[in-house]
């Protein structure tokens, strides 16, 4: 099924969903649009209340990186790596069991 490398591409994605369905009506485009709106308001509610759950599936929360020095590898020289936000996620037991 992967067919552009080690990893699951949007359109592979919208196919499986897709081929996993149901109902035969559904089309690659509505199923896209709905991953879209998913995905959105997935990145909302981690914005917004600093963390999303999905049974079965897990946790992604706000995590926040303290600032700190580096190194610029070319140079060498000492550089300030500035404080910043990211996303971390935590697989619920049930995903971990089957990795």
């Amino acid at each position: 099924m992967m067919k552009g490398g080690d990893f699951l591409t949007k359109d592979e994605l919208i196919s499986a969903v897709l081929k996993s369905c149901k109902d035969d009506n559904l089309s690659k485009r509505l199923a896209g649009d709905v991953l879209d709106s998913a995905f959105e308001n997935i990145s909302k509610s981690i914005k917004k209340e600093k963390r999303f759950a999905y049974p079965g599936f897990g946790t992604f929360t706000v995590r926040t990186r303290k600032a700190r020095k580096g190194r610029n590898p070319q140079t060498g020289e000492e550089i300030k790596i500035k404080a910043s936000k990211t996303v971390g996620f935590k697989p619920a037991p049930t995903l971990k069991n089957i990795l």
